[in-house]
């Protein structure tokens, strides 16, 4: 008997369809607290639909992208439902970002639509005006900030739609539904783009091995625009029926209050917070007994604050997740049991991935010996959004290649050594070290530069800019600063800056990094806490 034409829509298994499973299972338990509000999986559901038909009315539909530029809060998360229930595609933007930045994401991804909250109605409106393409849909997230100028839709409003049933709109699990942009080493990042199947392959990675449980309180102050938080934690803790306390930041006293008063037992930082937290004054204040699982990513985490956490909250499980926005993004894991036994790994591929540490050629490696790390499986992204070279590229021989170059040891650890992409992390975010030299290479007095990542006790790595001058000029710090201020985002900006007589080149003209960074670190840069 042949298979019928609907099978694709019998058997789907999509984003949309995840938040509406939980609430038919558990419609009256707490899926979400913001503030003062609590709501139900049954009231989530219901608020994800209602928006989702008021976008329709207004032009959303099936492959149109919408931007989100806003920090945590309710919306945010309505919104990634209800546009993935239309089989629109999200583009979550940075709100760290300047305008020409925002701008950029705009265009490439050729968004028809962008909510924004109040506080950054300023900066999209100044990346509008930078922008040639309609932007039709325009609305705005109130959350306390200032009244949003005439042209701006009250966000909110589209919760009241009379309509609460879910959208008859036909979704594949191959469908693009979200479009992350990330740095690389060139100066524009790229657009990481994901379906269905890419990001329920990874939540089933995070739920198994990172052990999401029904009965978890998550809670969630990293941006949600980082898929980390949004697709590692809180999608897999909507999916299972967890709890999720959502935090607009990661202010360590009120979180450390909301640990004790909501008693999270599962809390995902990067280590910048989980430091801000050991060192806060309440930490030794707080009932933090409840805390059973803690995560941490996006950098390494020191051996001195893993012992730290150790010792302190003894009865907290520690899991470190290791990956990309290209792999939804958590690739391989460190478990709890081997947090002290493989100090600075990132463990093990996880459930649904394949990884491996290889050659130029792209043969493995023997155990010990460094190559670039790649990965396959379904958490995979479908692509770059438009850009079809920089796909091929990446996706070679079958393989995703990370750009990040690690060596793994006789029992399957990987250990991540260096950066191949020459990113640089800073505080939880990427920043391209070529985007910053262009901006520095703009200034008169400049005849080189080269940034790098220096070790730094709460940044983990901080920005740093070597310059070397142009002949008779002069550099007054403050004042490069000031103009790097100008045209980067502030946490791109250098915190550090060496006035240098030549910087360290190979025979062919080469410019050694590596041999820079060696060079900065004996100097002791990177030893306060700016």
């Amino acid at each position: 008997m042949p298979f019928s034409s609907d099978e694709p829509l019998l058997s789907r298994q999509t984003l949309g369809d995840l938040l509406a499973r939980t609430a038919a299972r558990l419609p009256h338990k707490t899926a979400l607290v913001y503030r003062d509000e609590r709501l139900s999986y049954a009231q989530l559901d219901a608020l994800a639909n209602r928006t989702a038909h008021a976008l329709a009315e207004r032009g959303i539909d099936k492959g149109r992208r919408v931007a989100l530029l806003s920090h945590n809060n309710r919306m945010f998360v309505v919104l990634h439902f209800a546009l993935a229930r239309l089989g629109a595609i999200l583009v979550p933007i940075n709100y760290m970002l300047n305008a020409a930045d925002v701008a950029y994401i705009l265009e490439h991804s050729g968004a028809l639509g962008l909510i924004a909250e109040d506080r950054l109605v300023p900066v999209a409106e100044q990346a509008l005006a930078q922008i040639t393409q309609p932007v039709t849909l325009r609305g705005v997230i109130e959350d306390g900030g200032p009244t949003a100028p005439p042209g701006w839709e009250p966000a909110e409003a589209w919760t009241r739609h009379p309509r609460a049933e879910l959208p008859p709109v036909a979704i594949a699990d191959d469908d693009p539904l979200e479009i992350l942009y990330t740095s690389g080493t060139e100066s524009r990042p790229k657009g990481a783009t994901l379906s269905s199947r890419n990001l329920i392959a990874q939540y089933e990675s995070c739920i198994v091995d990172g052990e999401i449980h029904r009965d978890d309180v998550q809670a969630h102050p990293m941006p949600l625009f980082h898929c980390a938080q949004l697709h590692a934690l809180l999608t897999p803790g909507l999916q299972v029926g967890s709890t999720n306390v959502l935090l607009p930041d990661a202010e360590p006293g009120r979180l450390l209050a909301t640990l004790e008063r909501e008693k999270i037992t599962s809390l995902f930082c990067p280590p910048t917070v989980w430091i801000s937290l050991l060192r806060h004054p309440d930490f030794d204040h707080r009932d933090l007994s409840a805390l059973a699982k803690g995560y941490y990513g996006a950098s390494i985490m020191p051996v001195e604050i893993i012992k730290e956490l150790s010792r302190r909250l003894p009865c907290l499980r520690l899991f470190n997740f290791y990956g990309q926005t290209e792999m939804c993004p958590m690739a391989t894991l460190l478990r709890p049991e081997d947090q002290l036994r493989k100090l600075g790994s990132a463990g093990q591929a996880a459930l649904n991935v394949e990884t491996r540490v290889v050659d130029p050629d792209d043969q493995p490696v023997p155990p010990g010996e460094i190559g670039e790390i790649v990965h396959r499986g379904p958490h995979v992204m479908l692509g770059y959004w438009n850009d079809p070279e920089k796909t091929a590229e990446v996706f070679r021989n079958g393989w995703f290649h990370s750009g990040d170059l690690g060596v793994m040891d006789a029992e399957g650890y990987l250990t991540v050594v260096d950066r191949k992409k020459d990113m640089i992390k800073t505080g939880g975010e990427n920043v391209a070290s070529r985007e910053v030299e262009e901006v520095i290479y703009q200034h008169p007095a400049i005849a080189e530069v080269a940034v790098i990542g220096l070790p730094h006790p709460y940044w983990i790595e901080q920005v740093t800019a070597a310059v070397v001058l142009r002949e008779g000029a002069t550099l007054d710090e403050a004042a490069l600063l000031a103009f790097c201020r100008e045209r980067l985002s502030s946490y791109k900006v250098p915190k550090r800056i060496h006035v240098l007589d030549a910087l360290p080149k190979n025979a062919s003209g080469k410019l050694l990094k590596r041999a820079l960074r060696s060079s900065l670190a004996a100097l002791g840069d990177g030893a306060s806490e700016d």
